[in-house]
């Protein structure tokens, strides 16, 4: 079994790095549906999203994007944590890994270090942010998540020492840890 998970695993590093693992057709969000809170992207008529089940692969120096998240009932996608079925405080270490690195909850309320900024800090996994799926009433009309990116909250951020305007992304590692 563990050659087969080798296996799988350079197969999804190879189609990552190759392309998507597929493509969905995006649906305007009904009105006062998909909040653009940390600038947050809403599904657009006709638009075609990338999909990706596969992550680059995890590593002791995991390469990824850092972009913010709000994690309480009116922010982002405004439903409780995939974890523990909570909302949680901007103010805790908290961040959401993409499906492939989610790995069906195994990270579920996990650490993770990250290092970003020049700092280094660790943050607990609290949710997932599908890059299967998306544009639907369950993913707030937002477009999957891409293939490499962290959402983290305020906490982390600002625990990085980045302060000011986050609504950007800033290039971080991770590892479990």
């Amino acid at each position: 079994m563990k050659g087969f998970s080798t296996i799988f695993l350079f197969i999804c590093f190879v189609l990552i790095h190759a392309k998507p693992s597929g493509k969905l057709r995006g649906k305007k969000p009904p009105p006062g549906k998909c909040n653009k809170g940390h600038d947050s992207d809403c599904c657009q008529e006709g638009k075609f999203y990338n999909t990706f089940t596969c992550s680059p692969p995890v590593s002791s120096h995991t390469k990824a994007i850092l972009t913010l998240n709000g994690f309480g009932p009116k922010e982002d996608r405004g439903v409780p944590c995939e974890c523990n079925n909570n909302y949680h405080k901007d103010l805790e270490l908290i961040v959401v890994l993409l499906t492939g690195w989610f790995n069906k909850k195994k990270h579920c309320m996990n650490y993770i270090n990250m290092h970003g900024n020049g700092k280094t800090i660790k943050a607990k996994v609290v949710d997932e942010c599908d890059s299967t799926m998306g544009c639907d009433d369950e993913h707030d009309y937002q477009p999957p998540c891409a293939d490499n990116v962290v959402n983290a909250s305020d906490a982390v951020w600002d625990a990085l020492r980045v302060y000011g305007d986050k609504s950007g992304e800033m290039e971080i590692y991770w590892s479990d840890a």
